[in-house]
C-alpha cells in the first residue's frame, strides 16, 4: 500500500476528485511526493475514503492531462512532475507561525469557514499590493 493518503473535506464545497487534485499539487510543492512516486491505486483510494472509483479516476485522469502523472497498466499511477519544493528550513519554521495562527483562530471561536475566508481575504489583499 501506498505511503501517500488522500483526506476528503465534506463540508468544503470542493468536488472530491477536485480535492484529490489539489493535495497532489500540494505534495508536489511541498515536496511530500516526487518524480518516481507511486499515487495510491483507485482500489486503495475507493477502500480509505469510500468514494466512487470513477471519482478517483476522473482525478488522476485529470493529473495526467497536467503532466503531473502517468499510468503504467498494470503497475499504477506515477509522479512524472519535477517541482522544485519549498526550501525545509523556511517551510518548518513558515508552517509553526501558521499552525499557531490557526489555533489561535479557532480558540478565539472562529469555524472553518471563517478562517479560510480570513486567509483568503488577507492572500488576495496582499497580491493586491503586489506582496504575493
Amino acid at each position: 500500500m501506498s505511503v501517500f493518503q488522500f483526506r476528503l473535506d465534506g463540508s468544503s464545497g470542493v468536488p472530491p476528485y477536485l480535492q484529490l487534485v489539489q493535495q497532489v499539487r500540494q505534495a508536489l510543492l511541498l515536496g511530500y511526493l516526487r518524480s518516481g512516486d507511486q499515487l495510491p491505486t483507485v482500489k486503495e483510494v475507493v477502500a480509505s475514503l469510500a468514494i466512487n472509483p470513477n471519482t478517483v479516476v476522473k482525478a488522476y485522469r485529470q493529473l495526467e492531462h497536467e503532466g503531473m502523472v502517468s499510468a503504467r497498466p498494470g503497475q499504477g499511477t506515477f509522479i512524472t512532475a519535477s517541482v522544485e519544493p519549498v526550501a525545509p528550513g523556511p517551510y518548518a519554521r513558515l508552517r509553526r507561525s501558521l499552525e499557531q495562527w490557526v489555533r489561535d483562530a479557532y480558540a478565539a471561536g472562529l469555524d472553518d469557514e471563517t478562517v479560510t475566508a480570513m486567509f483568503a481575504t488577507i492572500h488576495n489583499d496582499l497580491r493586491a499590493e503586489g506582496v504575493a
